[in-house]
């Protein structure tokens, strides 16, 4: 987005964020422990600023929980509703 359509705070949980500031969000089943998503965190972060220099502070996580239902992989049809 242009900055000036995106607003952030830039010291939210004082993390002082650049305007290099990069927001990820996931959509996944529900069910995975609190430490998996952890480490699911830490990586990613590392790995952006590893691999295209992104710094770590920058990196915004969203992980949305939905359940099964909640998905259909093609056809309309709702393979997990019976």
């Amino acid at each position: 987005m242009d900055r000036e359509n995106f607003s952030f705070d830039p010291t939210c949980l004082d993390i002082e964020r650049s305007e290099g500031f990069l927001i990820i969000q996931v959509t996944l089943n529900l069910g995975r422990p609190d430490e998996m998503k952890k480490e699911f965190y830490e990586a990613l972060a590392e790995e952006l600023h590893q691999k295209v220099g992104i710094r770590k502070e920058d990196v915004f996580i969203n992980l949305i929980e939905v359940t099964k239902e909640n998905w259909s992989y093609g056809n309309g049809i709702a393979s997990f509703i019976v």
